[in-house]
């Protein structure tokens, strides 16, 4: 296997893990497409397109500056691994949302964007996560990065829209069975890579 094939899997199974796994943007996906229609379900799945530029390009940008620190690339990379443990057992976990009927109002692609600048599991994924993952990307060729990316991002708001097109014909979808195995398994592939990280970020602390 490439290892720009191993890095478009990569995103494959981060775009995924992101896309399925309940959030505030979620949420709003959910809200607005039982409310207002398919349509604004697929508007507020696109906030990340927005959102989430100046996040990797700034991720990306103090990283570089501090990849001579083993000690702090380290302790970044035990933070990811924590957070991608955070990450899987919440897949695991998930068991169904219930919707409630009394959500506030319309929504717009607006709100889909502030819920997204506002959440901080962005911040913390690309600079515990995706940016490290970035730069390792670099190192092998543009293709891996753009890759990974590409795949990431395709994934994570396909995923969304696959769901607000899914939600819109079927309110039951949200506990339907078929979607928490997804999740569950997505879960435990996020764990295997959380040990991944938790090996980097102890080899970079002199552990081994």
């Amino acid at each position: 296997m490439s290892q720009e094939l191993s890095y478009f899997l990569m995103g494959i199974m981060f775009g995924l893990g992101a896309g399925l796994t309940p959030g505030p943007l979620m949420t709003l996906v959910f809200t607005e497409t039982l409310k207002h229609g398919t349509k604004e379900g697929l508007k507020i799945s696109m906030a990340p397109l927005i959102t989430d530029l100046p996040i990797i390009l700034l991720s990306i940008l103090l990283l570089s500056r501090i990849s001579g620190f083993d000690k702090l690339i380290g302790i970044i990379s035990l933070i990811g691994a924590g957070y991608i443990i955070f990450l899987g057992f919440q897949s695991i976990t998930f068991s169904g949302i219930a919707m409630d009927q009394d959500e506030p109002a319309p929504q717009s692609i607006r709100k889909g964007i502030l819920a997204n600048i506002f959440n901080p599991n962005p911040y913390v994924f690309w600079v515990s996560v995706g940016a490290p993952i970035v730069i390792k990307a670099l190192d092998v060729s543009i293709l891996a990065a753009f890759s990974f990316l590409f795949a990431m991002y395709f994934c994570l708001v396909g995923s969304k829209m696959l769901t607000a097109l899914i939600l819109g014909k079927s309110r039951q979808f949200l506990k339907n069975r078929y979607y928490i195995y997804i999740l569950r398994l997505l879960g435990v592939a996020l764990l295997a890579f959380a040990v991944i990280y938790l090996k980097d970020g102890l080899r970079y602390l002199g552990v081994f």
